[in-house]
Formats: structure tokens, C-alpha cells, sequence
């Protein structure tokens, strides 16, 4: 059935959430949606195998909420980063006050004094990083024993970052009889072993987002110097009048050019590890308001950032790891609207840019400026190291 043909009153939603749904002008599910939701909603263990942008954590979300209004319980939801639990959180937000009910945010870098606070409200809803749950797990504050409901969400991330013993040891401490839900971009064999660990024969779901991705976004690669990048990048953002993400590798680069847009008179905001939480969401909504129309970011913001209408993606530089790449581009096109992302490499970077169009089975069309027309990739020039876990790029590249 074409997604145009279905709606979400077929999907085994109560009238009062189908009327919260309308209001969010939501009118017809996405795949991950349609496919996700009366599996959990019928009480069984789900892997689902989505991207980012795919409507996932509705896909969870909606049934969450119509079994805690049934059933009663608590509902678990993990996530890696900050960023992410506080976007899931602003989801829930839109489906938990219709019901009075409450959600609360286990997060680093936002007081724990307020976070007891809302358990002591005993919300249905807990959303968490994993080193922030064990951190109240080890100071009693936070009960485990209603939740009925446990969502492990970007689970390919979590496990990436180092956080397999945290999950395993919040998983022991949930009841035994629970539904348990995994959402992951990829299915790698370390999360096949932890669904077979810890779920009870779990229906897979998958999406397939990285090729709409691809098809709904026009792509453009300039060779430019590194000298060069920034006067490229001044004279690529007069062409366009839209909201702008741009991508770059380190910290402090980003904090250098973001200082630099708002020196040349651009509304430019930075977000990465060093931001504090507080800087970081005022960023963010900042950038969603219009305040601001360039979003300066390291990879922090590569996967989770839900931002609609981003015009143009900017990959100032190259990422760590190549499948960043997608989930970079992920962030414009979006809806079935045309997107369009821009990436420059230096002429020592050849290699890298075929592990990228291998990666996504095609070649990336060359951009023409006169700040990189003379440039080309050349031969058996070394590469910086890049720090990235999954497949780094070769430290040498090849002319074209």
C-alpha cells in the first residue's frame, strides 16, 4: 500500500490518541510507523532497523503511551547521548499531556537534584543515558521495578560508544516480565547477541532510509585547500537563503568557524561536546525558531538532530567514519522535499572520497568555484589520522 493510502486508524490507535496525533498535523504514518506500531502495541519484543528522520520514536512512542493508559506500569527509555534523550523527551512531551502524564530526563550536565525531583513524581515516563541511570541506580534515587515497557534506542551508537556494560547491567535490573523494544540504524552481530540475550523472540522491522536519503538529495563534492575553505565556504553561503548545517571535525574548529560567519555577519551558533547542556538546547531551538540560520556542529549532532527545512548540508570536512556520511546528509531532504549537501576535501583526501561513493554506490558529482577550480586530488599524499572506530579512511589518496 502506498504511504499516501494509509492512515493511522488502522494501526489499533485509540480515538483520543488519534485525536493528539491530528493535532500534531500528522496524516499518515511512516514506514518504521506503520510497521512498528501494532507490533508493539500487541505486547511483543520488536528490532527495528531505522535511520534517523524515519519517524522512529513516534514508532515507539504512540504505543508506549496507549499500554502505560491501559495497563499502567512505567516505561524505559535509553538513549547514548544528552542530545537525543532530550529530543525523544520533547516527543513524548506532545503525546503525554493530553493523558496528565509525566515524563522525566536522566541526563549529564543538567542538575541531579531536579531530576529526583521529577522521580519523586513518579513519572510513566523515564527517558536516560546510561552512566546518568547507574548514577542514580547507585544513589537509590530511581526505581526500576514498574517498568514494564524498555526501549533501547540507537542501540548500533550505544554499543559503539562503550556503553554494552551499562546497558547489560540496567537490563538486570529490570523485572524479567517486560516488552522490549531495540531501534537500530544497523544491525551489526553485537546487537543480534543482545537481542538474543535479552529479548523473547523479537519481530524485526526494518526501514530501508539510507537510499530515500540519498535519491532526495542533490550532492556536490569541491577539492579546495585547506587555506581556501573558508572563503569557499563565505561565497557558497551568499547562494543560499535557507536554514544551513555545517559539519566539522574538531571543537575547536567549530568554535573557530562559527566566531568567523559571525564576523562576516552570518546568524551562526555552534554545538559539540564542550557546549554546555544548557548552551547546547538553547542552540538547537535557536536554530529550529530561526534565530539563528547556520548550525555550526561536530558529529555530536550527526544522528538525533531533528530539524525540519534544512535547506543545504555543508560538510566542511570529511568525517571520522565514512558511514557519518549518510547520516550527515540525512539531515536535509527530509519529508520528500529535495535537499541538497555540499562537501569539500583537500586534494590529499582522494582516498576518502572513494570509500565514500563506494560506500553509497555512486560517485559524487565535482562542484566548480574559483576558490578550488584549480584543485585535484593528488597522488600518494598522506592524510591526517582520523580517530574514527569503523572504517577509517586510507592515508593516502589518488588523483581523479
Amino acid at each position: 500500500m502506498d504511504r499516501e493510502n494509509q492512515t493511522f486508524h488502522n494501526l489499533g490507535i485509540v480515538p483520543k490518541m488519534l485525536q493528539v496525533i491530528e493535532s500534531l498535523k500528522l496524516t499518515s504514518p511512516t514506514p518504521v510507523q506503520h510497521s512498528a506500531i501494532p507490533v508493539i502495541m500487541e505486547g511483543k519484543d520488536v528490532v527495528a532497523i531505522a535511520q534517523t528522520g524515519t519517524g522512529k520514536t513516534l514508532a515507539f512512542g504512540i504505543p508506549i503511551v496507549q499500554l502505560l493508559i491501559q495497563s499502567g506500569g512505567q516505561a524505559l527509555v535509553l538513549a547514548p547521548t544528552r542530545d537525543l534523550c532530550l529530543q525523544i523527551d520533547e516527543v513524548f512531551q506532545d503525546i503525554l499531556h493530553p493523558f496528565q502524564m509525566k515524563s522525566s530526563v536522566l541526563v549529564g550536565g543538567l542538575r541531579m537534584g531536579n531530576q529526583i525531583s521529577q522521580l519523586r513524581r513518579k513519572p510513566q515516563v523515564i527517558i536516560a543515558t546510561p552512566g546518568r541511570l547507574i548514577d542514580h541506580i547507585e544513589r537509590r534515587t530511581v526505581q526500576l521495578d514498574r517498568v514494564n515497557i524498555f526501549i533501547l534506542d540507537e542501540a548500533d551508537r550505544m554499543l559503539d560508544m562503550g556503553f554494552a556494560p551499562q546497558v547489560s547491567r540496567i537490563i538486570q535490573r529490570l523485572p524479567q516480565q517486560r516488552q522490549t523494544a531495540l531501534f537500530s540504524a544497523t544491525m551489526p552481530e553485537n546487537i543480534i547477541k543482545l537481542s538474543k540475550q535479552y529479548m523473547k523472540a523479537p519481530t524485526r522491522v526494518e526501514v530501508a532510509r539510507p537510499a530515500m536519503t540519498l535519491k532526495e538529495t542533490t550532492q556536490e563534492l569541491f577539492i579546495v585547500a585547506n587555506e581556501n575553505k573558508k572563503s569557499l565556504l563565505r561565497a557558497l553561503l551568499k547562494t543560499y537563503a535557507g536554514s544551513v548545517l555545517i559539519f566539522i571535525r574538531t571543537k575547536h574548529n567549530t568554535k573557530k568557524i562559527t566566531h568567523y560567519l559571525q564576523q562576516v555577519g552570518h546568524a551562526a551558533v555552534e554545538i559539540h561536546s564542550n557546549r554546555t547542556m544548557g548552551q547546547r538546547k538553547n542552540a538547537i531551538e535557536g536554530f529550529k525558531k530561526g534565530r539563528y540560520r547556520i548550525l555550526v556542529a561536530t558529529d555530536v549532532a550527526a544522528r538525533g538532530l531533528d530539524v525540519k527545512d534544512i535547506e543545504v548540508v555543508i560538510n566542511y570536512d570529511l568525517p571520522d567514519e565514512i558511514e557519518n556520511y549518510v547520516h550527515r546528509i540525512g539531515r536535509t531532504g527530509r519529508a520528500g522535499q529535495k535537499g541538497r549537501a555540499i562537501t569539500f576535501a583537500t586534494p590529499d583526501q582522494g582516498q576518502g572520497v572513494r570509500d565514500i561513493e563506494r560506500l553509497i554506490k555512486h560517485s559524487i558529482p565535482r562542484g566548480v568555484h574559483e576558490n578550488a577550480k584549480e584543485e585535484q586530488f593528488r597522488k600518494g599524499a598522506a592524510q591526517p589520522p582520523h580517530r574514527g572506530r569503523r572504517h577509517r579512511f586510507r592515508s593516502r589518496g589518488r588523483r581523479f
